[in-house]
């Protein structure tokens, strides 16, 4: 059940990002680079705009919902995202520190 709804988020998260990029702002936004003007045709004399807004607020509500659905199946488990960091050890973390004693100096040979 969690890659499904994972699955979703992602999918959620992919066509709500293109659905904004595709809205024309003031300028003509990035739909205008990938053929918007002719999106009047096909559209009627507001283009893709009406269809644009719509689909972006289903896209927003799908991705909320499937986001409070994955946040309600990880309280279900009583589990925490600190939990999967807590039981492995850390990389960074340095080995202790055991003191080696130094060897003793060799002994100076007496000159004759």
């Amino acid at each position: 059940m969690n890659g499904l709804a994972l699955a979703l988020l992602i999918l959620f998260g992919v066509l709500l990002i293109g659905t904004i990029l595709l809205q024309p702002g003031t300028k003509g936004g990035l739909g205008a680079s990938f053929g918007g003007g002719g999106a009047n045709s096909a559209f009627g004399a507001q283009g893709a705009t009406p269809f644009l807004s719509k689909a972006t607020y289903w896209l927003a509500a799908g991705f909320l919902a499937t986001t409070l659905f994955i946040e309600v199946l990880i309280i279900r488990e009583n589990r925490s995202v600190l939990d999967k960091t807590a039981d492995k050890p850390t990389a960074a973390a340095p080995a202790p520190v055991v003191p080696v004693p130094a060897p003793a100096p060799a002994p100076i040979p007496a000159k004759k």
